[in-house]
């Protein structure tokens, strides 16, 4: 089962990597396992030492009565071999259960962190997406929550080994001999100093890379989403250049990276070693003086050497953790991240409507402080009626449909159906009521079948079929040898133009809405086809409330209401024989957009596309 967040409020992205180790607290058992392997498989190490000291103490202690002619007990020696065997497989099975299990956990808390971008940037408002690049977004879900997982799993476990160890083996050194001790405990400061030096410098050097990272990943994306054009216009050396010049921004910021690196390492390096120099001179004196045995002595050297390993993995640790408080502030930005566009407290299931839909005094900016794209819009659709929706290029009738299922919610007024502002009710309830097929299409990789079935994943063939008869689609659709069963390509790339279009009209008609809207969704379909669909349409429209931007003569013609929209204003409605009588702005547009678009039919494939003027 999925784990979810805290619903807590907080600043984006604010104390990123420690919300991400709290993800932890989702799977207590794995958690505590892998801990508790730890300590034991440090435990087992820490006994090595002393075994060491044994067996070297037995060993001369042996050779001193074997020189005096004594006999000597070899006992004490085998049993402390048998010892560092025994805790030597400790070790190695209590390393592989800490390995085992701190990989099962960071890979199920990188499930849950994906699955949790996934949905929030499926619920995220379009204004959201219109401010952010997708290469973005998927930089994020990927990579960024790698890198956390890298720590959560390796860095952090390694983190905690190494406290435990450094510590451990600090009491161990005092019990052992104070003096030697005090001769190297001013060295390890010295060592986490410059790593902590050098996680200061590294983190925003990480955070470069990153953002670098994602600007390679955002031009890989549209290059192959584009691809057809980038061959069309003949720019593939422009865009290989662009990929380069990315590449090359990414290169030279990991090369100051490893530079940082290359510079922290020697030095670090010096003072282990400035560290073992005195010990190897300060435990000679005594040695020498009687008062540290060489089993004692070779004890403390290996206690040093251990003491020093957690040291140098404090470059690897704070690596990780300088990646991972990058990579987790970028994640929780997203899920932090506002949503314009959400279910209020208390909204309501929007039940059976009869489709009549009134926009109130409506302006709408798209960002607060923009110039608004809608001013004061105002005009009630009839149930059953069909609206027709005509001006120039930024008009406002693409943001005139975005505002019905709340794809953006109005800066001011209202937009009601039946009555009800939309505001208060549910976005499912009430996106399951509209029908919409916009003038891009997009369709998914699967089967035909699967792209007209997606607003309905439990219809029918035979539901399936009716709707692909209704849209004009049937007969190509049943000339695939695999019929309804043909695979899609990605983003419906082994399909027409007018195909792709008539399968999502399929796809809308399937969820049987009571509102239609149609954005220029015969612009890829001939006139033959066009009137199928059209005749179609007409009779499944029937007590549907239905909005169309208009780009042929006939949705004009047989528009109940058509609404002229010039700079977010309407400034003229009425049907077809009023408004060329009464609006030379629409007489205009008739004649020059409409009129003229009848003409010049060419034959491509099998699809005929007008030529318009």
């Amino acid at each position: 089962m999925r784990s979810r967040r805290p619903s807590t409020p907080r600043t984006p992205g604010h104390g990123g990597l420690s919300r991400a180790i709290r993800y932890l607290a989702h799977y207590p058992r794995l958690s505590t396992a892998t801990y508790v392997a730890v300590i034991l498989a440090t435990l087992s190490q820490l006994a090595i030492p002393q075994l060491v000291q044994n067996i070297i103490d037995a060993v001369i202690k042996g050779a001193v009565v074997r020189f005096t002619g004594g006999a000597v007990d070899e006992s004490p020696i085998w049993a402390a071999i048998w010892a560092i065997v025994g805790f030597a497989v400790l070790r190695a099975v209590f390393a592989f259960l800490q390995g085992y299990l701190s990989e099962r956990t960071s890979q199920s808390v990188a499930y849950d962190m994906r699955n949790e971008i996934f949905e929030k940037v499926q619920r995220l408002s379009f204004s959201y997406h219109d401010r952010n690049q997708t290469g973005q977004l998927m930089i994020r879900a990927t990579d960024d929550v790698e890198k956390v997982r890298l720590f959560i799993g390796q860095g952090f476990v390694i983190a905690v080994q190494a406290l435990l160890m450094l510590v451990s083996i600090i009491i161990i050194l005092f019990l052992t001999n104070v003096n030697l001790t005090l001769v190297i405990v001013p060295v390890l400061p010295v060592a986490i100093a410059l790593f902590m030096l050098f996680g200061a410098i590294s983190q925003p050097l990480f955070g470069a890379v990153q953002a670098k990272l994602s600007a390679l990943n955002t031009i890989l994306q549209e290059n192959l989403a584009g691809m057809r054009v980038v061959k069309a216009f003949v720019r593939e050396p422009d865009e290989q250049r662009r990929f380069f010049g990315s590449a090359d921004a990414l290169m030279a910021q990991q090369l100051r990276v490893s530079r940082v690196f290359s510079f922290l390492f020697p030095f670090v390096f010096l003072t282990m070693n400035l560290g073992q120099a005195a010990v190897l001179y300060f435990g000679g004196v005594q040695i020498i003086n009687g008062t540290l045995t060489v089993g004692e002595w070779q004890k403390f050297s290996l206690y040093l050497v251990y003491a020093f390993i957690p040291v140098g993995q404090l470059g690897f640790i704070i690596s990780l953790m300088a990646q991972a408080r990058t990579s987790a502030g970028r994640i929780f930005e997203i899920l932090d991240a506002h949503n314009d566009v959400t279910d209020k407290p208390g909204a309501q299931l929007l039940t059976q409507i009869q489709g009549r839909v009134a926009f109130d005094d409506v302006t709408f900016r798209y960002y607060e402080s923009g110039d608004p794209i809608l001013c004061h819009v105002s005009f009630a659709a009839e149930p059953g009626q069909t609206v027709a929706l005509l001006g120039a290029t930024g008009s406002g009738k693409t943001t005139i449909i975005n505002l019905i299922p709340r794809f953006y919610d109005a800066s001011e007024g209202r937009v009601l159906i039946d009555g009800t502002d939309v505001r208060d009710v549910t976005l499912e309830s009430l996106r399951t009521q509209i029908g919409i097929v916009l003038q891009e299409t997009t369709l998914f990789t699967g089967t035909v079948r699967d792209n007209i079935a997606f607003g309905r994943s439990e219809a029918s063939l035979d539901d399936v079929i009716a709707a692909a008869q209704a849209a004009a689609a049937h007969d190509f659709i049943s000339s695939f040898p695999l019929g309804y069963d043909t695979p899609v390509g990605e983003r419906g790339t082994t399909l027409s133009g007018g195909q792709k279009q008539r399968i999502a009209i399929a796809r809308a008609l399937l969820l049987d809405p009571r509102i239609l809207i149609l954005d220029d969704s015969t612009s890829s379909v001939d006139v033959a086809t066009e009137a199928r669909i059209q005749a179609a349409l007409d009779l499944l429209m029937h007590g549907r409330t239905s909005f169309v931007i208009a780009q042929r003569i006939s949705t004009v013609l047989n528009a109940d209401q058509i609404l002229v929209l010039e700079k977010g204003d309407i400034v003229a409605r009425g049907k077809h024989a009023e408004l060329m009588e009464n609006s030379p702005l629409y007489a205009e547009i008739y004649h020059s957009q409409l009129v003229d678009d009848t003409k010049d039919p060419v034959a491509v494939d099998d699809e005929q596309v007008e030529v318009s003027t």
